[in-house]
């Protein structure tokens, strides 16, 4: 997921890097400069070591429909040399388990690993939980009368520098701007996009009808087009402009034209109807702009294709209901998390093994996650209103040190 109407998302690269440091940091990285790194970060979590009994819904949960996603997890760990060892043995023996087989899954789990309660680093232990889905918008891949609103690829000037490729220690790290002469420039903004200031017509992968589709789209980060002739064009996050992403809820709060409360994809679409000429400059208040790239389709018969989701952070297929976004400075990518949260509209206790595959800009903090609710009707409506106080245990290979606190 990419960003949120409310404040969570994808964005990609870190937004607490300031644009200075960033900037001098793409020019070094242009011209072969030396430029030292800034102090590391501060722990950003803290664990403590927890019974399976205190899971809340550990005896009741299906946890075999979760073995998907771990399979596909374990084959994108174990590719990582740094990983491998550390979570081979794990993964391989989950590659065992018969298909939907609670009671194999949850011996498996306390065999191979071990329940930590994550808390932020004052000690609290409840925070936020939010829900994202892939949207399904009518397309085109021409421009018409009727699909005249782009979904843009990354315009060739786009300059991504990763920071990671001066200093290790910012590894993931990626600032965006564009070069003017020798300077670098922050790129364009998304109003400065919409007005023609960058030359990006024959990026355009498809074209939609409603600029508010577009504009979700880039919320959530991935989605598919269907076409007239029935195909299905998807696609996910390729990129980003650099600009700060703006949650156009908070902007409709600010002005007084609804609620925290009221706030939701919902009340947005419905403020949208009644104020049609509003609604463009509502959008170019965030100046955040998201390009997408066309995914592949998986290969028939693999562990990929029996998953039906876009591919998140960690480069797999997103499970519905059983994958989440994570910071990965908290949670890193990869590992099974036990989620206890309540589901919207209904306050039931949603209660649950999950796996952290996915990423956002605004999932930031130790408590902190993003539901992927699938695809289709229902999962827009229950993402669109999951704003949840939850809990987090990470479930770590038995025998490996801890993420760095």
């Amino acid at each position: 997921m990419i960003h949120s109407i409310v404040g969570r998302g994808r964005l990609a690269g870190g937004g607490a890097w300031s644009w200075r440091w960033a900037a001098c940091a793409a020019v070094c990285a242009l011209h072969g400069c030396v430029t030292p790194p800034p102090a590391p970060p501060a722990a950003h979590a803290l664990y403590t070591p927890a019974a399976w009994r205190d899971l809340p819904g550990f005896e009741r949960d299906r946890v075999a429909e979760t073995l998907p996603a771990l399979l596909v997890g374990c084959a994108a760990i174990t590719r990582k040399p740094e990983q491998a060892t550390a979570w081979r043995t794990a993964c391989e023996a989950a590659r065992r388990l018969p298909v939907s087989d609670d009671t194999a899954t949850r011996t498996w789990l306390q065999d191979h690993f071990s329940p930590y309660r994550v808390s932020f680093p004052d000690g609290r232990d409840r925070g936020l939980v939010t829900g994202y889905y892939e949207p399904v918008i009518a397309g085109s891949r021409a421009k018409s009368d009727a699909f005249a609103v782009p979904i843009l690829a990354p315009p060739d000037d786009l300059l991504t520098v990763d920071l990671g490729a001066l200093h290790p220690e910012l590894a993931d790290r990626r600032v965006r701007g564009r070069l003017v002469g020798r300077r670098v420039v922050p790129y364009w903004s998304r109003a400065e996009i919409e007005a023609g200031k960058a030359s990006l017509v024959a990026k355009a992968l498809a074209f939609v009808a409603d600029p508010l589709d577009a504009f979700f789209l880039q919320v959530q980060g991935s989605g598919r087009i269907t076409l007239a002739d029935g195909a299905v064009l998807r696609v996910g996050y390729a990129d980003q402009n650099g600009h700060p992403y703006t949650p156009v809820a908070r902007v409709l709060i600010e002005r007084g034209e609804m609620t925290r409360e009221e706030a939701s994809m919902q009340a947005i679409r419905a403020w949208a109807k009644a104020n049609p000429d509003r609604v463009a400059a509502l959008l170019d208040a965030n100046a955040s702009y998201v390009f997408f790239r066309e995914l592949a389709q998986p290969t028939p018969g693999s562990p990929e294709a029996a998953i039906d989701g876009p591919t998140g952070a960690l480069g797999v297929p997103l499970l519905p209901r059983r994958t989440i976004a994570v910071d990965p400075r908290a949670i890193p990518l990869g590992a099974p998390v036990w989620l206890a949260t309540t589901e919207p509209p209904s306050a039931r206790p949603l209660e649950r093994m999950v796996v952290a595959q996915d990423t956002g800009g605004a999932i930031r903090g130790a408590v902190r996650a993003d539901f992927f609710w699938g695809h289709g009707d229902e999962a827009a409506d229950r993402a669109g209103r999951m704003k949840e106080e939850g809990r987090l245990w990470l479930l770590w290979p038995r025998g490996v040190p801890l993420p760095r606190q």
